[in-house]
């Protein structure tokens, strides 16, 4: 048994590679749906019935707890499949929550009411569908008050991303920037609110200025997760393997992939 670590396409390697690193005797399973990506521009059934699909592949490779390595999953898909889908043996995880606690500066499951932070004005650059789904303003409403979020749509990024257009991938990036930067000129932070984004984070910053705090998922959701496994040891069994799935062309994202982490990774077919 392993944990399974779920994304649209390559951006999950992401967190894939912080968890790794801060849990190198945790095996994972990776599945990537790189034949449905990008789910940031479906609508919400559609990322529901991918999410449950891909989660089930997942419990079938034995893993019991899975991690929602997607936005657009998480914001659109994970709240409806803890309310009626989830059985109670297994769990499902989304990125969410752990940047937003890092935003509010409050601990891990510190379910407190509602106060004032110090950061008023966040700008969140995500998928459409994770931007329409308004689930980032809804977690942090459980947390904070007073804070001021725009919300800018980066449509193209994620494609040009995991097409390896990169000098695509910062231009849009700036020209999202820019959008931003004229419903909100002075954000205190910025969330990347993509697991496809930290990929661009340099570029993110460049254009934002170094007086805007960029906030990543990855190795914020590294810490969480080895603190969730330090708390519910079972949920992890005795695998040894990692596994990487693909509903793509397994060379294709094989070589994608390796490209990504700067090491040999190499998927099979889901």
């Amino acid at each position: 048994m392993a944990v399974g670590i779920f994304d649209s396409g390559l951006g999950g390697l992401t967190v894939l590679d912080a968890v790794s690193k801060r849990s190198p005797d945790v095996p994972f399973v990776y599945f990537g749906d790189n034949a449905h990506a990008p789910y940031g521009v479906r609508d919400s059934d559609d990322v529901y019935n991918l999410t449950t699909a891909a989660v089930e592949r997942l419990w079938d490779a034995g893993c019991d707890l899975v991690i929602l390595a997607c936005n657009t999953a998480s914001a659109a898909a994970l709240r409806r499949m803890q309310e009626s889908w989830i059985p109670p043996e297994k769990r499902v995880l989304g990125v969410f929550v752990p940047l937003i606690e890092a935003l509010t500066e409050r601990q891990w499951g510190d379910n407190s009411p509602p106060r004032e932070v110090e950061v008023k004005h966040v700008a969140l650059f995500a998928t459409p569908a994770t931007v329409a789904s308004r689930a980032f303003q809804r977690e942090l409403a459980f947390r904070a008050i007073g804070v001021d979020v725009e919300a800018q749509a980066c449509g193209g990024v994620v494609d040009a991303i995991e097409d390896g257009d990169l000098i695509l991938a910062e231009a849009l990036v700036r020209s999202h920037v820019d959008a931003l930067k004229r419903k909100m000129p002075d954000p205190q932070a910025a969330i990347l609110g993509c697991t496809h984004y930290p990929l661009m984070a340099t570029t993110f910053q460049e254009a934002l200025g170094q007086d805007v705090s960029v906030y990543s998922q990855a190795n914020l959701v590294a810490e969480s997760l080895a603190d969730y496994l330090e708390r519910h040891p079972k949920m992890l069994g005795t695998g040894t393997e990692n596994m990487f799935l693909t509903t793509g062309d397994p060379k294709r994202v094989s070589d994608r992939a390796t490209q990504f982490l700067r090491r040999k990774i190499e998927f099979q077919s889901a």
